[in-house]
């Protein structure tokens, strides 16, 4: 048990799953300035505005992810390899069949995304040529989030790590030739993104294999056929949906008011949500890591292992937190000034980075603990408190609070994570103590 769940185990999959997390934004730096420094402005608000289409859709789907890791992690820790089989594909035939839905409604969804970003009409053209392309590389994202899930639920983050390197790398590359060297523009950065997805369900392929035949199981077809063989994945997928919708309310939330405070205020804004990101993408790699440990414990009904696993990913992730607190008290000014050069910009952002050098310690319980959740598969539970926080916590703060302006809403926002926290951690300690997380 000791060996199965030690810091090693932790950092085994946290490592690797940072390093994917970290290369992320890397890719966008890239698309950002291939077409930033091209001589026509709307190239670069076209695949702003598209990217941030695909970012919204893709996100609400990321619960494929989450809700294969967790499944898996229980059917691997059962010692159950045909069970790994039967998450793998109901997992992919479900991403196949949302993938068919988004292309089947793809010219209603990109006119209504357009009236929503309200773009120019320049900009609005070339988004729907980039749209138009990218748009086919939805079964290819869909299944990669899958295999990801999967691999991380089998205790392998080499697969996500390879996968996630493959797709970035694949992507920058194909910018540089398809864009710089024949002229594409916005459609060259659409099929860089199609290609190098689809590279990337290569090498995921590649290592599912690999790890199949390690695991020697046999595949029952007749689960993967039966519409209610799926009710359980589809029950957690659904209340992942909505904890993540609630998620994505609170954000657009945040860049509303701060668009009717002004100018200076939605960009600040912009600028600061880039700390939260950068932690969240550090934690996340430990996360993942309570994901496949906590699920695996579960599934071989190791209740001190899963406990051991908790308090281990904890203490790291809490390690973390108040390193990054450390790093934006000290440098956070000068992070700022590293992201804008616009002096009013500047001044603003430095007026409300006090905020984000307190949240890697407000937010970290919250990061944390939906790891743990997925890991037990508790989706409905994470659904309530997501939901609850952003309902009875963030609006009731931001409401009683909006006279102090953007400060309010940065209240808003570090008590609707520190709720989550909380209600997470609250729930998660009546689970043990009950017995019921083994039910």
């Amino acid at each position: 048990m000791t060996d199965a769940y030690s810091h090693r185990a932790v950092w085994r999959i946290a490592t690797p799953m940072m390093i994917s997390s970290i290369s992320v934004p890397l890719l966008g730096m890239v698309d950002t300035a291939v077409m930033g420094h091209l001589d026509d402005a709307s190239y670069l608000g076209a695949v702003a505005a598209g990217s941030t289409i695909f970012s919204v859709l893709f996100m609400g789907l990321n619960f494929l992810r989450m809700g294969t890791t967790g499944l898996t992690a229980q059917a691997f820790g059962a010692g159950n390899n045909d069970a790994t089989r039967e998450a793998l594909g109901q997992a992919v035939i479900t991403a196949l069949i949302l993938a068919g839905m988004i292309l089947l409604i793809q010219q209603p969804v990109i006119e209504l995304a357009l009236m929503l970003l309200a773009a120019s009409e320049a900009v609005s053209g070339f988004a729907k040529d980039y749209f138009a392309i990218r748009v086919w590389s939805a079964p290819a994202t869909l299944a990669n989030f899958v295999l990801i899930g999967w691999m991380l639920g089998m205790q392998n983050a080499r697969g996500p790590l390879a996968v996630t390197l493959a797709i970035n790398l694949t992507n920058i590359l194909l910018d540089l030739v398809l864009v710089v060297l024949l002229g594409m523009t916005v459609r060259g950065v659409a099929l860089a993104t199609v290609f190098a997805e689809i590279t990337g369900l290569v090498v995921g392929i590649y290592f599912v294999r690999n790890i199949l035949r390690g695991n020697r199981g046999h595949w029952r077809y007749d689960r993967l056929l039966l519409l209610s063989s799926y009710r359980r994945l589809l029950t957690i997928n659904t209340n992942l949906l909505l904890r993540t919708l609630a998620l994505m309310f609170t954000f657009s939330f945040i860049t509303v008011q701060g668009a009717r405070m002004g100018d200076a205020i939605l960009a600040a804004n912009a600028l600061l949500l880039n700390f939260q990101f950068f932690l969240s993408y550090a934690l996340d790699g430990i996360a993942n890591a309570a994901e496949a440990l906590v699920g695996k414990a579960l599934g071989a009904g190791d209740r001190q292992g899963l406990v051991t696993a908790v308090r281990r990913t904890l203490h790291w992730s809490a390690l973390f937190a108040a390193l990054f607190t450390v790093l934006y008290l000290l440098f956070g000014e000068h992070l700022i000034a590293l992201l804008t050069s616009i002096e009013s910009i500047r001044s603003t952002a430095g007026e409300y980075l006090p905020w984000f050098i307190a949240l890697p310690l407000i937010s970290v319980w919250c990061f944390l603990y939906d790891g743990v959740f997925i890991g037990i598969t508790r989706s409905r539970e994470m659904r309530i408190i997501m939901m609850g926080a952003a309902i009875f916590v963030f609006l009731p703060t931001w409401y009683l609070f909006q006279s102090y302006g953007n400060h309010a809403l940065w209240l808003a926002f570090s008590l609707f994570m520190a709720a989550r926290g909380i209600g997470m951690y609250g729930w998660y300690r009546h689970l043990v103590r009950t017995g019921k997380i083994f039910a």
